[in-house]
């Protein structure tokens, strides 16, 4: 089973509605951001580490990370998948790279058929 960024944000709209601020899923998301830089250093040998699988201590934190990102999103009622693709879009012509986020899936879905 998978998930879009559209299904994500549906669902963190409904799970945060009346329930949440911008400002605290804010907070959330840079604490995340700080965990995320605690397991980078663990990694990295800068930090003593338990024996924890830091791969998936790292996964979780990222996927935290993106939890909040999009809970900010949804709350404010922002269309994230439009906004990524045509940001991606812009980025692709400004740093001359050989094909866009939209080229991509578009390719991919002609392979996965």
């Amino acid at each position: 089973m998978g998930v879009n960024i559209a299904e994500l944000q549906a669902y963190l709209a409904e799970h945060y509605k009346d329930r949440a601020t911008e400002q605290g899923l804010f907070m959330k998301l840079v604490e995340e951001v700080g965990e995320v830089a605690e397991v980078l250093n663990k990694r990295a040998g800068r930090k003593a580490s338990s024996e924890n699988d830091l791969a998936v201590d790292l996964a979780e934190e990222l996927a935290d990370i993106i939890h909040y990102v999009v809970g900010i999103a949804a709350i404010n009622d922002l269309d994230l998948e439009q906004t990524i693709l045509d940001k991606d879009k812009r980025a692709a012509i400004k740093y001359n790279h050989e094909r866009n986020l939209s080229d991509f899936l578009a390719e991919k879905g002609e392979t996965d058929e």
